[in-house]
């Protein structure tokens, strides 16, 4: 890999950019897509699963005895590392409860707020060459946590018709029974309009490639909430020279192995130490079975030197990644000043597959620039906040008038009306 040494800001959207499908091509296809799932239901779901998918599906739904079966044919050691992910997972989002706390503004003014589950939700799980077992869990647990009525979960068939065991597994073990056999962006049609099988959802959760994260777009303009746009995986490790390069290097061929559109960025201080994660990266990558969809990736990669920290901090600052891998001898400077990332991993022993699967912590994070104004999946990403308050006589006594004066001057009448009469009946 290139080394890109001390690049002028006025270059660094350039430098920055992430690989992208031309959005024009992605738009009307999510739009023929849609349009033909919202007219004619199941029958488009099963034209468009024989076209992506290579499949004819009779039907989607995932029957009890295919969700019990398949834990026979997942190890038993898969099996405990799931489980150990699952109580991880469930010790850190129960953390993210928030008990109902009862404020009193003014004298006779209390006002509160609490929690109310998602009613319906939808989960998209990818199938295709990575089955996203683990998204199971990041999605499943919280929504079961939260007291989710109506938990949908639509993954990929491969070219068997068939889902991955591991899906299944940890569906059936969390306690999603609702899975049905379908991908892409007819998955996240059916997920808006409903279909003769699939339920129409309140909100959709879940990563996917550039079709998937378009068509959540689409469902989001059609009246249908979205956890947050999460696209193609990205990664920027900041190192210096106590960083291993092996390690470094290793990370960032987790993240390119996730597909072609994917994308690493590695900045230091040390450009000896860049060339060193660069030989690593080459050496390393001949080994991985997805080799081929690594050295994509790389190719839309970067390695970074900067001299100053504060440019280094400004450039993290406006890439906003997905993942940020801080592994500095000086880390608290900057994770003080770190404001725009996804999820953050400190040190050398601290590697990003750990959030993706089993430390605790949700890997379902926004990408795309777009940590600068979402943050990752967690409890609240399933509830709705609603307020609450209860006022006396004493409290419509204490702010009634402040109330009246601002609503005349708003030029809004029945607003000062309303409470002009119960000041009255009071007095």
């Amino acid at each position: 890999m290139k080394i890109i040494e001390n690049p002028n800001r006025s270059f660094w959207s350039d430098i920055l950019e992430r690989p992208s499908f031309p959005i024009s091509t992605l738009d009307s296809i999510v739009k023929e897509i849609f349009e033909d799932v919202s007219k004619n239901g199941d029958e488009a779901l099963k034209r468009y699963t024989k076209r992506f998918d290579n499949v004819d599906l009779r039907t989607f739904d995932v029957t009890k005895e295919e969700l019990k079966n398949a834990q026979n044919d997942v190890s038993n050691e898969l099996k405990d590392a799931i489980k150990l992910a699952e109580r991880n997972i469930k010790i850190f989002h129960r953390s993210q409860r928030i008990e109902k706390t009862v404020i009193t503004t003014s004298e006779g003014v209390q006002c509160w707020q609490e929690s109310r589950a998602i009613e319906k939700v939808g989960i998209y799980i990818p199938g295709g060459s990575a089955p996203l077992f683990s998204t199971v869990l990041m999605l499943g647990i919280p929504a079961k946590l939260a007291g989710c009525k109506e938990i949908i979960l639509c993954t990929p068939p491969n070219k068997n018709g068939d889902i991955h065991p591991a899906i299944l597994f940890t569906a059936n073990l969390i306690g999603v029974r609702k899975v049905f056999k379908l991908g892409g962006i007819q998955a996240i049609a059916a997920y808006t309009y409903g279909t003769e099988s699939i339920p129409k959802v309140h909100k959709i959760f879940g990563p996917g490639n550039q079709f998937v994260t378009a068509a959540k777009q689409f469902s989001l303009a059609k009246g249908i909430a979205i956890d947050m746009p999460a696209g193609p995986s990205e990664l920027l490790v900041l190192a210096d020279n106590s960083a291993n390069p092996s390690f470094v290097a290793s990370d960032l061929l987790s993240q390119a192995e996730h597909g072609s559109d994917s994308q690493v960025i590695c900045v230091s201080r040390s450009s000896d130490f860049l060339k060193e994660v660069s030989n690593e990266i080459t050496s390393q990558m001949e080994f991985l079975p997805r080799k081929d969809l690594a050295k994509k990736a790389i190719q839309n990669s970067k390695l970074i030197y900067l001299e100053e920290e504060k440019d280094i901090l400004d450039l993290i600052n406006e890439y906003a990644p997905e993942h940020l891998i801080i592994a500095v001898e000086n880390e608290d400077h900057y994770l003080e000043n770190i404001i725009n990332a996804g999820s953050v991993f400190i040190g050398n022993y601290s590697p990003e597959s750990a959030g993706d699967y089993a430390s605790g912590t949700n890997h379902t994070l926004p990408t795309n620039g777009f940590a600068k104004a979402y943050n990752g999946v967690n409890l609240d990403a399933f509830v709705k906040k609603i307020t609450f308050q209860k006022i006396s006589k004493k409290g419509i006594e204490n702010i009634g008038r402040a109330i009246e004066v601002m609503a005349d001057a708003e030029g809004l009448y029945a607003h000062k009306n309303a409470i002009t009469l119960r000041l009255k009946s009071i007095n």
